[in-house]
């Protein structure tokens, strides 16, 4: 089963679940949870090939989708999901493939389509990175700099950079093998009728208008809305926007 970090004590409704994006973990998700366990008991998870979960062979949607599922039936077998980029769109799949395990859907920046950019590029400079020079994380931003210029997404890949040990904590491998299958969506049949939010980063072109039919036609109670100043990582560059949307959604 995947790695689980919980927190909050309240067993009487069904725990929130959250899942991180392609090259991310729980951890990402940690002030978060914190802050929301004060009234829900919160999951946060690190999916397949990331953070401290199992290594496989796959980074397909539907055994994505397995995996949450997995977690679920542990917790009592309903919760409700959240899910970034990458895991909105497992999320997605598990919404419209089991809609039973989803009590209440919240998709961040994300659509269920597929995309024409790769992040194969991340995993590159990943790759390129020597680590056996590396002994502080300064270090390792400082290599990484040529390669990625943006310091919020080299701080982000950096969370999943274990300097001790001087390995990632990522299965590259599978996730370049399977990068057109992550940007991708799967062909599914079903439909989700329960409550469904996409909140996007005002920023961010990921979710657009030209999305909305096609959210609408799968996820019919979708409600959708935008935080202004934000991009493709809304939550953590406004924590405290995302926090108060998704607490007006789960009405909290």
């Amino acid at each position: 089963m995947l790695n689980v970090q919980t927190v909050g004590t309240d067993t009487a409704q069904p725990p929130l679940l959250i899942v991180h994006g392609l090259f991310g973990s729980g951890r990402n998700w940690g002030v978060i949870a914190k802050r929301l366990s004060a009234d829900r008991r919160v999951l946060t998870v690190d999916m397949r090939n990331h953070g401290a979960s199992f290594h496989a062979d796959s980074q397909s949607y539907p055994d994505m989708a397995d995996d949450l599922a997995e977690v679920i039936d542990a917790e009592g077998g309903t919760a409700d999901v959240v899910g970034h980029s990458m895991g909105g769109k497992a999320a997605m799949v598990l919404a419209l493939t089991r809609p039973a395990y989803v009590q209440s859907l919240t998709v961040a920046d994300i659509a269920p389509v597929g995309y024409e950019h790769s992040q194969a590029h991340l995993i590159k400079a990943m790759r390129d990175l020597d680590l056996s020079t590396i002994t502080t994380r300064s270090d390792a931003d400082a290599a990484l700099a040529d390669a990625i210029a943006e310091r919020e997404t080299r701080a982000f890949l950096l969370q999943s950079l274990d300097v001790r040990n001087k390995a990632w904590n990522l299965n590259l491998d599978v996730l370049e093998r399977d990068m057109d299958q992550i940007t991708g969506f799967p062909d599914v049949s079903g439909r989700y009728d329960g409550p469904a939010f996409f909140l996007s980063g005002g920023s961010s072109d990921y979710v657009g208008p030209e999305h909305r039919a096609r959210i609408k036609t799968l996820f019919p109670q979708a409600k959708q809305a935008r935080i202004p100043g934000a991009g493709h990582w809304l939550h953590a560059e406004k924590p405290r926007e995302f926090e108060a949307a998704l607490r007006a959604f789960l009405g909290l």
